[in-house]
């Protein structure tokens, strides 16, 4: 499991879409599905980015102190 703190940098929005790339890399997404991610994070505020990052990694992913 990993975990992100988004009271510390890792909790900027910008961080968490280079962790949707990387994520998706490792779970074998292809380009497009990443890109179709990261532009649904995009789509909306912060929390919908975390809805949507949840949606996807949250099976191995742990946000921290989540607004």
């Amino acid at each position: 499991m990993v975990y992100i703190d988004l009271t510390g940098p890792e909790g900027n929005a910008f961080v968490l879409l280079g962790y949707a790339k990387r994520f998706g890399k490792e779970l074998n997404y292809d380009a497009d599905e990443i890109r179709h991610i990261q532009n649904k994070m995009q789509e909306s505020d912060y929390n919908h980015l975390l809805d949507v990052f949840e949606e996807y990694f949250g099976e191995f992913v742990t946000l921290l102190n989540r607004p």
